[in-house]
């Protein structure tokens, strides 16, 4: 019997993805932290997995985790760009440390292969095309334009640069302590696989929604911040203007990437997009999510202040995951918004935005 781990594999994707390699006949084992920011003081269940609670950090831990598995799943890590600003030794310990102490018990105890979960955060701002018709890929904002509420990147001559779909080639550019941490465990993990017998394979994940997202964490997905604020009686709190842009896929969707990341021969070595391949202001989907909560009279906040560390807009170029995967993302945002919904109503979730926006404010990270 095919024996997988799960690094992570009690968090949001990592549940998703255990459906679907328990679904596939595969067995499934867990190594987690069970960090309290993400889970609370529930242990979660796992009916027909072998769970070890662990640090990615303790090295005999890792060991007796990757030990007579087929292959690796690499999701351990803290997530967050706001609260990376300034949790930095935590969060290049977990990510950072954490794929360093994986990877040399890879050496003593080689799979296959390895697949991790990287980010869309390491591109930065997306790709762009100025008024002229000329690619742009080092679009960035200043801190002088964020102040005077100009939100868009420009090109020379001032006029609005018009955001493209983002595709892998797109050099990296890194805006956040998050962003840094997820560019080196991708990185490690390729040079690792080009140096020693296991493949890697490395999925930069854009803005991933579903039932089963950490509710009360307020630095998870935006989709559940808002759910959390709104099912509280809170306007959802947007930064920037709203209008800033971002590609949201499906957990669903994520976890069936992962597996063909798995199986598929081509995408050994290879770093690829997933998402959905489609652009959502951020602004809508607040919107979006209040009427499908039956609360269209809660609209966004929006405040007109940037956060250190985001970008403006990026979305998904999905031709690299076609073609070396086969992978096309099946559950759109519109359609499953009564889904996410309904999950969202019959949760219990404490809205933690405000905690978080202050945090962020006494650290002068909100301009």
């Amino acid at each position: 019997m095919t024996t997988y781990l799960i690094t992570g594999g009690c968090g949001f994707i990592g549940r998703a993805l255990t459906r679907e390699v328990l679904a596939r006949g595969a067995e499934v084992r867990v190594l987690d932290s069970l960090v309290p920011q993400v889970h609370g003081d529930t242990r979660p269940s796992l009916p027909d997995v072998e769970f070890i609670e662990g640090d990615m950090r303790d090295a005999d831990t890792v060991r007796r985790a990757v030990r007579g598995v087929d292959g690796v799943f690499h999701l351990a890590a803290e997530v967050g760009v706001g609260q990376s600003m300034y949790e930095i030794a935590r969060y290049t310990g977990a990510n950072d440390l954490g794929t360093a102490v994986l990877l040399e018990a890879l050496i003593a105890e080689p799979v296959p292969r390895l697949v991790l979960a990287s980010s869309m955060s390491v591109y930065g701002e997306g790709l762009y095309r100025s008024q002229s018709g000329e690619t742009v890929t080092d679009a960035r904002r200043s801190a002088a334009d964020l102040d005077a509420g100009r939100w868009d990147p420009v090109d020379a001559s001032g006029a609005p640069l018009l955001p493209l779909p983002t595709p892998e080639d797109k050099p990296v550019d890194l805006a956040s302590i998050y962003a840094l941490t997820k560019f080196a465990q991708e990185r490690a993990a390729m040079i690792f696989g080009a140096t020693y017998p296991t493949e890697t394979v490395a999925l930069r994940l854009f803005n991933v929604f579903g039932p089963g997202q950490a509710l009360s964490n307020p630095y998870t997905g935006v989709l559940a911040n808002f759910g959390s604020r709104l099912i509280n009686g809170s306007r959802a709190t947007v930064f920037e203007d709203g209008r800033q842009m971002r590609d949201f896929v499906h957990v669903d969707d994520i976890a069936r990437a992962f597996r063909l990341a798995m199986d598929q021969p081509a995408a050994a070595g290879h770093v690829l997009n997933i998402g959905s391949g489609h652009a959502y202001s951020i602004a809508s989907v607040a919107e979006m999510l209040a009427h499908a909560l039956d609360r269209p009279e809660l609209a966004p906040e929006i405040l007109n202040r940037a956060r250190s560390g985001d970008i403006r807009h990026c979305f998904a170029d999905l031709t690299k995951a076609r073609d070396l995967l086969g992978f096309r993302p099946e559950k759109r945002l519109e359609e499953s918004m009564p889904e996410l919904a309904a999950w969202i109503a019959a949760e219990t979730s404490v809205d933690r935005g405000a905690e978080m926006r202050r945090e962020l404010e006494e650290r002068g990270l909100v301009r």
